[in-house]
């Protein structure tokens, strides 16, 4: 996963940089190579092995020398000395929502707060009161990012604990020793957050299986070690538990450690009701193995159609596959564009050309470029100007472009009052309106929704993004 721990170094770099006061370009810099890396379909190792670093967006000479430091030393000097030039801890606040900078600065500064624990201590304590900046409102806003930030530990999101698995399946199936490997629970159920990964394999060694597996470079400390299970954490401190269990078992354990409680209470019901046993070894009736192998002979023994891992939560599937009646998943083949993607225009990474090459290689039939709107500087919106160049821009590609089509859109802000960033002259013009919340957040639920509502009313927009304005995995920024 360097990819991750590089860009959350950036991260670390912009936000020190931010506490100190620096230039704001800079800290622009390190944050938008953060983003780009964390978006790298590939692996960094072999784009810094192809010398091909500056060709990610971004990425100039001084960056990519880090990123090789870090490859081939596992630090960055100068992310090292930096980080000694604020107090130890400090940078920790900065992943509570709601604690910017200069309000982690003026905390350390007024009461040597330099921890998550020292400020729910002080907040506790109401020492934070009459601090110059901080109103009660502040407070409560702090004391509920610092839940969410508790919350995002206890489980990370999908993506990120696809990467982590990678780091254990890669080198585990380039092993001669195993026969099947696949990982299982909310991971394979393609959860929204993941709380630790399980591995299965099929081994006829499973000693040699369980060595490797403890010795994979990403593992920073071994939990538990047995001949046929072993846990471990990672150095992103991820749990990883890896199982090795018999060929004939495989499809049982992956049944078992696949689908949710109540998806496998139901299931082990539907057993008992047939005369059989259900568990992760296996189907039994009475005291005889009758099935095991694949999950699709179990389910076929219990009378019922295969249900798909990603549906195996015990919300109406189990009823629908007994009567085969189970709806057919979506597929990357069944999507036909994207009608919400940010160019360089405005805070995106690449160009509208390489972006529609990108959409038409998946099979795409259009996408709609929605860069941001002139009021959300942060993320480049556009102006008048920005706007004609990029419709011009659109057009002249769309007029060569074959079987494939470039929607000219937009994503508008919603103001503290409901009102869109664009006037409805300009409005009128964009194939696509996305309208969205991006400021505000703590204002009261009727005010939020009075600012939604009214959105949805202009007959112009079509989409509005981000409704909920989630935070995934406890992290900044939404």
């Amino acid at each position: 996963m360097k990819n991750l721990e590089i860009a959350q170094i950036f991260r670390d770099i912009a936000s020190i940089l931010e506490i100190k006061g620096e230039n704001v370009f800079r800290i622009r810099a390190y944050e938008r190579a953060a983003q780009n890396i964390e978006g790298l379909s590939h692996d960094i190792d072999d784009l810094a092995r192809q010398d091909k670093l500056e060709e990610i967006p971004g990425i100039g000479s001084d960056l990519a020398d880090k990123i090789k430091e870090f490859i081939k030393t596992g630090k960055i000097k100068a992310y090292e000395d930096l980080k000694k030039s604020i107090p130890k801890g400090l940078l920790g606040l900065l992943n509570i929502p709601s604690v910017g900078s200069k309000t982690a600065k003026l905390l350390y500064e007024k009461l040597k707060i330099k921890s998550v624990s020292d400020l729910e201590n002080a907040i506790h304590k109401n020492k934070l009161k009459g601090i110059f900046g901080i109103k009660e409102k502040t407070v409560e806003n702090i004391l509920k990012g610092i839940g969410v930030l508790k919350r995002g530990k206890e489980r990370m999101t999908l993506a990120r604990a696809a990467l982590a698995a990678e780091e254990f399946v890669k080198p585990l199936e380039k092993l001669p020793d195993v026969k099947r490997l696949s990982t299982a629970g909310s991971l394979r159920r393609q959860k929204e957050t993941v709380r630790d990964i399980d591995i299965l394999v099929v081994s006829a060694k499973p000693e040699k299986i369980m060595s490797a597996f403890t010795n994979i470079p990403a593992v920073k400390d071994i939990l538990a070690g047995g001949k046929t299970k072993s846990s471990v954490r990672t150095k992103d401190d991820v749990q990883v538990d890896c199982r090795v269990v018999e060929d004939r078992s495989f499809g049982a354990a992956l049944l078992y450690f696949t689908g949710s409680k109540n998806f496998n209470i139901k299931l082990r019901q539907m057993a008992i009701k047939k005369g059989l046993k259900i568990n992760e070894y296996g189907v039994f009736k009475k005291e005889g193995f009758v099935a095991g192998k694949s999950e699709e002979e179990i389910f076929k023994l219990l009378g019922m159609q295969y249900i798909e891992p990603e549906m195996r939560e015990d919300t109406g599937e189990i009823e629908l596959a007994k009567k085969f009646k189970l709806p057919e998943l979506i597929e990357q083949k069944d999507l036909k564009g994207d009608l919400h993607v940010h160019s360089k225009y405005s805070d995106g990474s690449n160009s509208i050309e390489e972006m529609a090459d990108a959409c038409r290689k998946r099979g795409y039939s259009y996408a709609a470029i929605t860069d941001h709107s002139k009021s959300l500087k942060i993320a480049h919106g556009m102006g008048a100007a920005g706007l004609k160049k990029n419709k011009s821009e659109i057009d002249r590609l769309n007029k060569k472009l074959k079987g494939f089509r470039i929607l000219f859109g937009t994503e508008v802000e919603i103001d503290s009052n409901g009102k869109i960033d664009y006037e409805d002259g300009i409005l009128k013009e964009f194939d696509v309106v996305v309208a969205a919340i991006h400021t505000g957040f703590k204002q009261s639920r009727e005010q939020l929704t009075r600012r939604i509502t009214r959105a949805c009313a202009n007959k112009y927009v079509h989409i509005i993004a981000h409704p909920t304005s989630r935070l995934w995995g406890g992290t900044r920024g939404l």
